[in-house]
Formats: structure tokens, sequence, C-alpha cells
């Protein structure tokens, strides 16, 4: 049976880079590329003009980068934007403010020669056809959605928020975070599918933006009240309980077959035999099923789990398979959960 075609334009100011794109996404018969531009400009005059499914974008790019591209397409002719640049070696802000701006998803360029493309070449065609599924016009309304009324939960003595992330969870994440209270009395564990070299960006962008102290979750650390561990892009971590009172951040060398660095599973599954009924968990977008398998022994030990809805979702693999292994006691939209967690502390 034939699928719909994915209509695709590149927007990168590299001729050779463009081509090589254009080359890796024309092995799967199924997407076919339409356009291709040199700036953003460019980008959003052919996007208005060829109405593609999805557009590939460069960030670094002459007199309208990629964030001008991002905003004019999102705001005139929403389109599943795929951010594919090398500044997020270096820089992960830009990513991020493309990303607050309503693009899908993104993914690193290789450093080294523009061949090295090929190396994620599976990896590049995955993401379009993961932003070709996604209808950006009922995100861009679910993001605008007014909270619900959260009325006062129940009393718990929370000692560990541990929370679970994929696509669209880096500013999932960040709405859920600076909700939380100033003064956190417990450590806050976040599993987010990202590439290895984002991990200390996104960890030194939270550090400026949240109150709160945010630390990537080394091997042989210790959890402390009151700050956010972001566990590494290069190894799945565990936790372990270290006599009465500390608990140590572990490597765990399974393999999980849901996903790997870091696995979400990995972090809840060993948050639950450590902390009990006492751990809280939140899964949030994301695609796949990493994490239902955790939020699964939260719930079967007492604790607290939480998903984000469908509506709120840029995607709602993640939460949609928590919610369907029927471990989740709370389904709410992703600007009322922040709120919620903070219930729970009080």
């Amino acid at each position: 049976m034939s699928h719909e075609t994915i209509d695709v334009l590149i927007a990168d100011d590299s001729g050779f880079m463009q081509l090589l794109i254009k080359s890796i996404l024309s092995v799967d018969q199924n997407i076919k590329v339409i356009a291709t531009a040199n700036n953003g400009k460019e980008a959003y005059e052919l996007t208005r003009t060829h109405r593609p499914k999805v557009v590939v974008m460069d960030m670094m790019m002459p007199k309208y980068d990629g964030l001008y591209g991002v905003e004019q397409i999102m705001k005139n002719c929403p389109t599943s934007i795929l951010m594919l640049s090398a500044i997020g070696h270096t820089d992960i802000n830009p990513i991020m403010n493309s990303l607050k701006l309503g693009a899908i998803d993104y993914l690193n360029k290789p450093q080294g020669s523009l061949s090295k493309l090929r190396s994620i070449d599976s990896e590049i065609v995955k993401k379009v056809k993961l932003a070709a599924s996604i209808n950006v016009n009922e995100m861009d309304v679910a993001t605008r959605s007014q909270p619900k009324n959260e009325s006062a939960v129940e009393s718990s003595q929370v000692e560990a928020i541990i929370i679970g992330a994929s696509t669209g969870g880096p500013r999932a994440l960040e709405s859920v975070l600076k909700a939380l209270p100033e003064k956190l009395k417990v450590p806050v564990v976040v599993a987010q599918h990202m590439p290895s070299n984002f991990i200390t960006s996104f960890t030194d962008r939270l550090n400026n933006i949240l109150p709160q102290r945010v630390r990537v979750a080394d091997i042989g650390m210790f959890l402390e009240p009151g700050i956010i561990y972001i566990a590494p892009g290069d190894k799945n971590i565990a936790l372990e309980r270290k006599g009465k009172s500390k608990v140590k951040v572990a490597l765990d060398e399974k393999v999980y077959p849901e996903y790997n660095h870091p696995s979400v599973n990995s972090v809840m599954m060993s948050a639950a035999k450590v902390y009990g009924n006492k751990t809280l968990g939140v899964i949030l977008t994301g695609m796949g099923e990493d994490g239902a398998r955790g939020m699964t022994d939260i719930y079967r030990v007492g604790g607290i789990t939480i998903a984000q809805d469908r509506e709120s979702s840029v995607v709602f693999g993640m939460p949609q398979k928590a919610i369907q292994s029927g471990c989740i006691k709370k389904i709410m939209p992703l600007d009322a959960i922040g709120n919620n967690i903070k219930n729970h502390l009080l």
C-alpha cells in the first residue's frame, strides 16, 4: 500500500548541503524535495508558495537566518519545521528559541566535513517523517489554550520528582520547571531524549532561567534537595540508596529497547525502588514508548503519576503509551502540570 508523499523544502545557504540533504531524503520513496532556499526569507516565501509538508531549516544563513524563517512561517503559513544546524555544538539558545517559535524538532549537523551528514542520514529521514505526522495548526491552538482549573490535590510526602520527555520536551520542561517553588525541598531528576552534546548547553540554559541550581547528573553524585539534575546523554543512569538518607546516581549498563542514553525507564524504575510511594513521576511529550514501564513501577508502589494530555503534546506517543498502560493518575495540559506538582509539595 502506497503512502502519501511528504513534500519537503530545504533551507540552507550551502548549495552542496542542499544537494546532500536532498540525496539523503530521496532514498525514501515517500519523501520528495520540492524546493530549496538560501536563507530564512526565501524559506518563508517558498513555503507560502509551495506549501510543503516539512521544512528542513538551517540556522546560520546570510541576511535572514533560520529564526526569521521559523517566525514568519509559523505566523503566516504554519508548517512542520525540522532544524538541522551545526550551531547546537556551541550554543543551544538559538535552537531553543526556534522551538519556542514553533519548530517541531532539531538535529545537529556533525562537525567536520560536510559529507559527515551521511552519518545521521537515517535520523534525518526519521525526523522528517515524524515532523510530517504532526498537525502544527492543532499544536498552535493547544499552546494558546488556557490552563484548566485544577483544584488543590491531596497532600503527599513527595521525596523526589522524576520527569521524562522526548520530542517537544525542552520547551515543555521549561514550562513545568518554571512553575516549581523557588525553594524546592526535594531533588528533581530529568531524563530528556537529546543529543549528548546538547545536555551541557541545555543545563546551562536552565541555570540561567531558573532560580534553582541545575546540574548534569554525573555518576557517583549524591542527590541533594532543591537541585534539578539532567540525565547525561551518553549513558543510562539509575538511582541507588546509600544508607538511610542518601541517594546516589549510578551507571545502568542495561539496554532498554524503548530508548537508550538517556533511558526514562531506567531513571523511573530505579526511583520507584528508592523512593517508593514518595515518588512523583511525570511523562511529557515525546515519540515512542519510553517511560511507560517506569511510570507503571511508580504507580505500583503507590507514587503519584502525571501525564501530559494529547492537546498540549507536540507528540503524544510517550504519554499515550503510559496512559494506555493504566498507570496514570492525572492527565492534564502542560500549563497545569507545574502547579499541580507544586500542590503536592505543600
